[in-house]
């Protein structure tokens, strides 16, 4: 509002088809920002737009026209061979070895970035088959979880019981600032030879495929 109009704030009657078209362009160009992003971020705008004609404020939707489609994405995952190279890869930098144990534990539990850095002790249980389980609620959408923690993801728990930071933060893992965590995840990339780009949903997605192929697979009962 502030490049085109000069103003910090606009009356919703003025709200218009064009003032969407713009809105998008500027995710584009100046926030350099993919079509999805964009449209994710015009989409929460336009929540505001639905409140408006529920309460008879505006009398129809201006950006009725506006095409908010999204493009498919074909969601980007580690196999077998490269989460392996990952885990068994011998890192002496703690720093990239902390950031290595918050990615792996994300491919064993498919908690995204801000649940994992908000992970709490109190949230680790045991559950009615006498294992340790994750039971929170995510931080997104407010909705209960209970994982399942697997072997490698308790090793990873137990490899940092006695952080400091931790300890002082009731936290379960020293997980860094989003930006630091992402830019240490390439730098971890190279070093393990995954040519792949690693980020906090390539482990969720790691998770719903590969490692959950392979609890299946393990987890299956015996054939006689």
């Amino acid at each position: 509002m502030k490049l085109k109009y000069g103003v910090d704030d606009i009356n919703i009657h003025s709200i218009n088809l064009e003032f969407a078209k713009s809105f998008y362009m500027w995710f584009r160009t100046v926030r350099n920002c993919s079509h999805n992003t964009s449209i994710k971020y015009i989409s929460n705008l336009k929540k505001i737009i639905i409140i408006c004609m529920d309460n008879a404020w505006l009398q129809h939707d201006p950006w009725a026209k506006f095409d908010m489609t999204k493009d498919e994405v074909d969601p980007i995952f580690l196999e077998k061979h490269e989460l392996e190279a990952i885990i068994a890869k011998e890192i002496t930098i703690e720093r990239l070895a902390n950031v290595r144990d918050v990615y792996i534990f994300c491919c064993c539990t498919g908690l995204a970035f801000i649940d994992v850095k908000q992970l709490k002790r109190s949230e680790v249980k045991i559950g009615i088959d006498g294992e340790l389980w994750i039971d929170k609620e995510r931080h997104k959408t407010n909705v209960p979880s209970r994982i399942p923690l697997l072997p490698l993801a308790k090793f990873i728990l137990e490899r940092h019981k006695d952080n400091i930071e931790c300890l002082a933060n009731d936290t379960l893992l020293p997980v860094l600032s989003n930006s630091k965590y992402n830019a240490y995840l390439k730098e971890l990339a190279d070093i393990c030879g995954v040519k792949k780009n690693l980020t906090t949903h390539t482990a969720r997605h790691t998770f719903g495929t590969t490692v959950t192929y392979y609890m299946a697979f393990l987890w299956k009962p015996l054939k006689k």
